[in-house]
């Protein structure tokens, strides 16, 4: 009973272990694959997963054949997991300011080489012996080849943890130093519990099968909890984020993901286990399990989200942020002034037995229509008018070409904010007067209140800057403090002024986004318009084709790798050409012509920066960034 519950819990360790790796894979994906770190550091999630997950597999399957093809997919994330770290190792280092001269990105490659040829070994059946699954724990026999492995395992895995340790001490920074040793930490994990020590043991587990199931437990707990606290110290490398963003972001995924669907796994299994157990192996207990399992803890993580979040996010210590994250939950927008207008103007059509009702706005001395209600109901001729004359009249009822209306008032300033109006088809009762007055309050405040909201939506616009340079040198700069100095145009472009680019190019022959371009404001864009008769859209087009044209190869033109994002700029945008063709022409799968052509993109954008800062060094004004 013991040894069965063991292995039962060593099961669902594997398996979510394999869960947690995929589902921060798939966060890499999401967020921020890009940088370098986070690409080799997805490779490890990728082995990882395959190594774990089918370990789980092998060990639930109940036909040998099968649980051996697990188990050799087992062996292939094992296999690749070693050249996929000193990738990682490489890229730290890296990134903390030691790039390589070429030998490190050789010597990857190289080990890139070795595992596929180890995985070709385990393919032919050369790499691993018998296949022995009555054990406590499943193992393949080892051959000579294996021993081969082990050693390469050993000796590639040591050389990542060399570097590792360059990268510490390069880490001077006590925030990004303290990181970098959770990142190590948390490295401990894949290298020690993924390692095939069954294939090396497995004659010795049937000696003592619940001790080795225990210390299989054990690594498997230590090793979930390290991959956590590694994917922590990952995840602030290469964004723009805050960490507080950074820490809500991973921990929500983390809850959402791994955390909810590794308990539910749990609780099914068990739910199953003890149906067995009692002669039932399948029960409707099993699919009620999960149902409830998932639905109890996504609401559970829901009902606590307010309180995690606002631990991680430091809401409590800054006035800011508190104020910021109130202003998001609370922030009243044109949509719900519409909404609740109308709701005050069906009451007051109820109450007041008129057919129809409106709200007019008045901001900066222009009217507009705000809410109405009923049939047939329209802006009369002569409102914006008939308010603008009135505004230093009095707050009681105006009569105007059949309707009634009531100047609404602010309450602190008696400042005109709008009308209420309606048909002028019943004579006011002192009760419907009083009923009409409470309705127009309540019409105040939300004018008010959407006011409010607006002026400080409009404060926090200052922060969309198009080129957002101080987010994309904290992200560059928290491991590798020289890049403080770099200059702007070397940085990462941002992804939104990358959008504007790519948007202006697909209207390069016309189109509004051409000549509303966010681009307009660069002060290379208004030279070129000067030289163009004002004209905007003719300036954005002979800016961006000078752009393109800088990073044309010099010689005739080719079809080769140095040509290859010229190639697709000039023929995608310029010559207008489908994706499908350019991508045939040039010998790349669609999947591949989108990748690269977001990389053409970026160096268009750097072009850009240069030519920017070349416009102003002519005028002599600073390097401001861009403007809206």
């Amino acid at each position: 009973m013991t040894l069965a519950f063991v292995r039962s819990l060593n099961q669902v360790l594997a398996a979510g272990i394999g869960i947690t790796a995929f589902s921060l894979w798939l966060y890499t994906l999401t967020f921020h694959l890009r940088n370098r770190i986070t690409l080799s550091y997805a490779a490890i999630l990728l082995s990882l997963t395959a190594a774990f997950g089918g370990e789980a597999l092998g060990s639930a399957a109940r036909q040998v054949l099968l649980a051996d093809v697990w188990y050799r997919l087992q062996w292939v994330g094992i296999i690749v997991l070693p050249a996929a770290y000193l990738h990682f190792s490489d890229a730290l280092l890296a990134t903390t300011g030691q790039p390589s001269r070429g030998r490190r990105r050789l010597a990857v490659g190289v080990v890139y080489g070795v595992a596929a040829g180890f995985v070709v070994l385990l393919a032919a059946g050369r790499l691993l012996g018998a296949f022995f699954p009555a054990a406590p724990l499943p193992y393949h026999a080892a051959t000579g080849w294996t021993w081969v492995f082990a050693v390469y395992y050993i000796g590639i895995t040591g050389w990542a943890w060399v570097n590792f340790a360059r990268a510490y001490r390069r880490t001077v920074v006590r925030a990004s130093r303290r990181r970098m040793a959770y990142l190590l930490l948390g490295a401990l994990a894949p290298t020690f519990g993924a390692f095939p020590y069954a294939a090396f043991l497995g004659t010795l587990t049937r000696h003592a099968p619940l001790f080795f199931l225990l210390l299989a437990t054990v690594s498997n707990l230590l090793t979930t909890v390290l991959l956590v606290l590694m994917a922590y110290a990952v995840a602030f490398f290469g964004v723009a984020w805050p960490d507080r963003v950074v820490r809500v972001r991973l921990f929500r995924w983390l809850l959402r993901g791994p955390v909810a669907v590794s308990t539910v796994l749990a609780l099914t299994t068990a739910v199953r286990r003890a149906g067995e157990h009692f002669g039932y192996p399948y029960t409707v207990l099993v699919p009620l399990t999960m149902v409830l399992g998932f639905l109890l803890i996504e609401h559970f993580i829901g009902a606590t989200a307010p309180l995690w979040e606002s631990v991680l996010a430091a809401w409590n210590d800054n006035e800011a942020l508190a104020s910021l994250h109130y202003l998001e939950e609370h922030l009243f927008t044109r949509q719900d002034l519409m909404q609740f207008l109308e709701a005050v103007l069906a009451a007051l059509c109820d109450q007041l037995q008129v057919p129809h009702a409106f709200i007019v706005g008045l901001e900066h001395n222009a009217v507009a229509l705000v809410a109405t209600v009923g049939k047939g109901t329209s802006l009369p001729e002569g409102v914006a008018r008939t308010v603008l004359s009135q505004v230093s009249g009095g707050a009681g009822l105006l009569q105007w070409d059949g309707y009634l209306l009531l100047p609404l008032r602010s309450q602190e300033s008696e400042a005109l904010i709008g009308v209420l109006g309606f048909p002028r088809e019943v004579e006011l009762s002192p009760e419907a007067r009083g009923t009409l007055h409470v309705l127009a309050e309540r019409a105040v405040l939300a004018l008010e209140y959407y006011a409010l909201g607006s002026r400080a939506a409009e404060a926090l616009r200052a922060f969309q800057s198009p080129d957002d340079f101080i987010p994309r040198l904290r992200a560059v700069a928290r491991y590798d403090q020289q890049q403080v100095l770099a200059p702007r145009e070397a940085l990462p472009p941002s992804g939104e002024v990358v959008q504007w680019v790519k948007d202006a190019l697909s209207h390069y022959w016309g189109g509004p986004r051409l000549s509303r371009s966010p681009l307009t404001s660069l002060q290379v864009v208004r030279q070129a318009m000067q030289e163009h008769d004002e004209d905007a859209t003719q300036a954005v087009r002979s800016v961006l084709r000078n752009a393109v044209e800088r990073l044309r190869p010099e010689g005739e033109r080719r079809f080769t790798t140095e040509w290859l994002l010229y190639n697709i700029l000039e023929m995608k945008f310029l010559q207008g050409r489908k994706v499908r063709e350019v991508a045939a022409r040039l010998a790349l799968s669609e999947a591949n012509f989108y990748r690269k052509q977001r990389v053409a993109l970026e160096e268009v954008v750097r072009v850009l920066l240069e030519m920017e800062a070349e416009a102003r060094d002519v005028t002599g004004q600073p390097d401001n960034q861009v403007t809206r």
